[in-house]
């Protein structure tokens, strides 16, 4: 069914449907280029880039930036400290809560995961997308990306 969107026709059932399956088909292709050279998958991946990036997060921080639930997050954390790649340490302002900090075996794996990630990446969207505006699509999801999350659409509740 065509809607009106700022005064294009648009399918929105159509858009959101390219939208979805192009999210599930890339993040699989991505988790089984950095399972096969790194041993991480791709929501491992983005919690250390999360880490290396932003250092002193807390799980609170990785949920909210994910949109995944704090059980979820801290189950994810829990397995990355398991494997050597992070450690939990005291939050000197708050003793309920625990910083999330990379070992330097965590910011080694994600450094190279990096590369590798990018790399498939680029060449994904290099092969799908000759012929388009990547720029464009890049800018219209960052948008929308900031709409969705300063109205907290589609956070979870648990």
């Amino acid at each position: 069914m065509a809607s009106k969107v700022s005064g294009e026709t648009v399918d929105l059932p159509g858009f959101f449907a390219d939208l979805v399956r192009c999210e599930t088909r890339l993040y699989n292709a991505l988790n089984d280029r950095l399972r096969e050279r790194h041993g991480i998958v791709t929501s491992q991946f983005e919690f250390l880039r999360h880490l290396r990036d932003q250092p002193g997060a807390r799980v609170a921080d990785l949920a909210a930036e994910f949109a995944v639930g704090i059980g979820a997050t801290s189950k994810g954390v829990d397995r990355l400290e398991r494997q050597g790649w992070l450690a939990r340490v005291p939050n000197p302002s708050d003793r309920r809560s625990s910083l999330l900090e990379l070992t330097d075996d965590g910011r080694q794996l994600v450094d190279a995961a990096e590369e590798t990630f990018t790399e498939r990446l680029a060449e994904l969207l290099a092969d799908a997308l000759k012929a388009s505006p990547l720029a464009a699509a890049a800018q219209a999801l960052s948008e929308l990306r900031s709409v969705l999350e300063r109205d907290r659409i589609g956070t979870p509740t648990g």
